[in-house]
C-alpha cells in the first residue's frame, strides 16, 4: 500500500507507522548539509546523521547509495576513491557549486513547507 503526501508517493507508510519515511527530499537535504561541513564517506554519512539526529534518524544503505548516485548524476557531488584511517578504499562524496545551490533551494522550500504545516497544526 502507498500513500500519497504532498504530491509525491513515499512507500511503506500504511505498512509500518513507526518506521515512516521522511517527506521527499530531504533524504538529499541531509547528505548535502553534512557535505557542506566535510567530505565523507557513506558510511560516515550514516553515522553522522544519525548523530545529530540524536539517534532519531536511521538512514539504510538502500536508500543512501541510489540518493547518492542520483545526486553524482545532477552534480550535486562528486565522488573519489581514497583510503580510509582504516587503510580501506572508500568513495568518499563531497558537495559541487552546483549542490550548494540545490542545498539552498531545498533549504528554502524546506522552511516554506514546514511553517505551512505549523500554521495548519498551529489551527488543527
Amino acid at each position: 500500500m502507498q500513500n500519497r503526501y504532498f504530491g509525491h508517493t513515499i512507500p511503506g507508510m500504511a505498512r509500518n507507522p513507526e518506521h515512516r519515511d521522511l517527506f521527499p527530499g530531504a533524504l538529499e537535504i541531509m547528505i548535502l548539509q553534512s557535505l557542506r561541513l566535510k567530505p565523507m564517506h557513506g558510511y560516515a554519512l550514516v553515522k553522522h546523521i544519525k548523530q545529530v539526529s540524536d539517534d532519531l534518524l536511521q538512514v539504510e544503505e538502500g536508500s543512501l547509495y541510489p540518493a547518492l548516485h542520483r545526486m553524482e548524476e545532477a552534480g550535486w557531488i562528486k565522488a573519489k576513491w581514497l583510503t580510509t584511517e582504516n587503510k580501506r578504499r572508500a568513495r568518499v562524496y563531497e558537495i559541487t557549486a552546483a549542490g550548494r545551490k540545490q542545498l539552498e533551494e531545498q533549504e528554502s522550500r524546506w522552511r516554506e513547507v514546514t511553517a505551512a504545516v505549523a500554521h495548519v497544526l498551529g489551527r488543527a
